[in-house]
């Protein structure tokens, strides 16, 4: 019940000192509040904290279970002298008496070790955590030190341009805490992909680690080239005399022009490869496009007139009637 001890420790009034001991490891093994920070496991470990200050000593237990003293270890009638440091602490202090934590209890250094590390939180030897047991902030008349916390992670997006997704390259990006970060862009990152920056995260409390920035990447298009796998597809046009005569020509890939060999007699639609010029190893497919010189002026309709006359043919030829 509310005020017990006992119940606080979830033991009987009978239970032994050991048995006491046993329970309060118990209870700080899963709401010490370097732990767990949920407001009602934080109420759990004061009381359990209170209470095993009270109970732990012998000579203030057997007073309390004869109602020498209350719950709060505070004198039930003025003729008894009380117990030097059987009443509250002059901080306040828990409920139950006591300092806070196990009191420096050298018989508990053990409950915390494997929670904290040899000797516990706050330990004699000054080896152990700050702001564990009995010295961490924030959870008030517990002590004044502070918990350490790691800090949470950052989830940000990251827009990137396309070239710089597929050559790799550097971006400089404003964290939401402030200042400025220097991202280094792996080459071929993939839209959706996430870079990890360590320890960029938020700060983290006490001696807690800073938390890491997960960035997601977003790549922006490009005017000429699409992305598939590794492979980098253009519409490249041609002219109309490069169509029928063929030639080289430049093209451009992600990493610079190079020459590509047009054949003669080379349709829209016909796709040629350049090998190894896309991401990462990847092909650089291209797709040819004929392209109407922009005037069509009275020398080349003639020359059509007269060409058509002689070598007319049907590129169409069976489409429309297939049956």
């Amino acid at each position: 019940m509310a005020g017990d001890p006992y119940a606080a420790l979830g033991v009987p009034r009978g239970a032994s000192a050991d048995d006491i001991k046993k329970a309060y490891r118990r209870i700080a093994k899963t709401d010490h509040p370097d732990l767990n920070q949920d407001p009602e496991a934080v109420k759990r470990f004061a009381a359990a904290s209170a209470a095993y200050d009270l109970l732990k000593d012998p000579e203030q237990r057997r007073r309390f279970d004869a109602g020498e003293i209350d719950a709060q270890g505070q004198q039930q009638a003025p003729r008894w002298a009380g117990r030097s440091g059987a009443g509250r602490s002059a901080g306040g202090g828990h409920p139950f008496g006591g300092g806070a934590g196990h009191g420096g209890d050298p018989d508990l250094s053990d409950v915390f070790a494997d929670l904290f590390g040899q000797g516990g939180p706050g330990g004699a030897a000054g080896g152990g955590r700050r702001g564990g047991f009995g010295g961490f902030g924030g959870f008030g008349g517990f002590g004044g030190g502070r918990a350490d916390m790691r800090g949470q992670d950052l989830r940000l997006a990251l827009e990137v341009d396309f070239l710089t997704a597929a050559r790799g390259g550097r971006t400089r990006i404003t964290l939401p805490q402030g200042g400025t970060l220097e991202v280094a862009i792996p080459r071929g990152v993939r839209e959706g992909q996430v870079i990890r920056l360590r320890g960029k995260g938020e700060p983290g409390m006490g001696r807690g680690e800073p938390g890491d920035a997960y960035l997601e990447v977003r790549v922006t298009a490009h005017p000429m080239f699409t992305r598939e796998g590794d492979d980098i597809h253009l519409v490249l046009p041609i002219a109309l005399d490069e169509a029928v005569l063929g030639g080289k020509v430049a093209v451009p890939t992600i990493d610079g022009p190079v020459s590509l060999s047009i054949p003669r007699g080379a349709s829209s639609g016909q796709r040629l490869r350049l090998r190894g010029r896309g991401v990462k190893g990847g092909d650089q497919h291209v797709e040819l496009r004929i392209a109407m010189p922009p005037k069509v002026d009275a020398e080349l309709e003639a020359f059509f007139e007269e060409w058509r006359r002689r070598n007319a043919y049907d590129p169409r030829r069976g489409m429309v009637d297939p049956g």
